[in-house]
């Protein structure tokens, strides 16, 4: 476990991602949720699902989330949080086409399952304009430092400010109680298909300005 002063030294670089860092922030992400309920149904009995985890999301990250702009990470790349604008979560279907070829590149045998996820994803998503929390992660030796409170910060500063909701879901109950205490409810339990673990659609309404808490953790 790294120290505080280390994890602080670090959350004070927090700035927006350059394509340039998808490939370390993919990997970022990927040990995060390694061992995640969700991606463990997902791409359930793959032994190479680290490898799968870390090609699945730089291609999100540079075909989807930071064309966006609002994709956060430290000068290490230890935390990553990967945002999409309100009115801007639903990937348009011209776009879908054209990832579908990569995405079956990545993730084989699993494309009918990540589908099938990402539909059910987005057949309750809220249509109100909202900040989209698509992926957040703390490379795990830094977790439990305070980086995750760190990558989120700039943008709920900026919903509250701008008096903007944000959004996401939750894939196990530490997280989502780390979401809690960062302002988020839940709204809905739910799961992506049979046999799958149980999740949490929670929603956020702005704060007074100066609220964030600091808590760290992962979805």
């Amino acid at each position: 476990m790294v120290s505080l002063e280390s994890a602080s030294e670090q959350a004070a670089t927090v700035g927006r991602a350059s394509l340039g860092d998808a490939p370390a922030m993919g990997a970022v992400l990927a040990r995060a949720f390694h061992d995640d309920p969700a991606f463990t149904w997902v791409l359930r009995g793959d032994p190479r699902r680290m490898r799968v985890l870390e090609r699945g999301f730089e291609l999100f990250l540079r075909r989807v989330w930071m064309e966006q702009e609002e994709t956060y990470t430290t000068a290490g790349t230890v935390a990553v949080a990967a945002w999409e604008l309100p009115d801007r979560w639903k990937v348009p279907i011209a776009q879908q086409l054209r990832l579908l070829p990569a995405m079956l590149g990545v993730f084989g045998r699993h494309l009918p399952r990540v589908l099938k996820a990402l539909t059910v994803l987005e057949r309750k998503h809220p249509r109100e304009p909202h900040y989209y929390l698509a992926f957040i992660g703390v490379d795990p030796e830094w977790q439990g430092r305070g980086l995750g409170a760190a990558v989120m910060a700039p943008v709920l500063e900026r919903c509250d400010e701008d008096g903007m909701p944000a959004f996401l879901e939750a894939s196990t109950p530490r997280n989502r109680a780390l979401y809690e205490r960062h302002g988020f409810t839940v709204t809905e339990e739910f799961t992506l298909g049979r046999g799958a673990p149980t999740q949490w659609r929670m929603w956020r309404t702005p704060r007074p300005a100066g609220t964030v808490a600091d808590e760290d953790g992962r979805p």
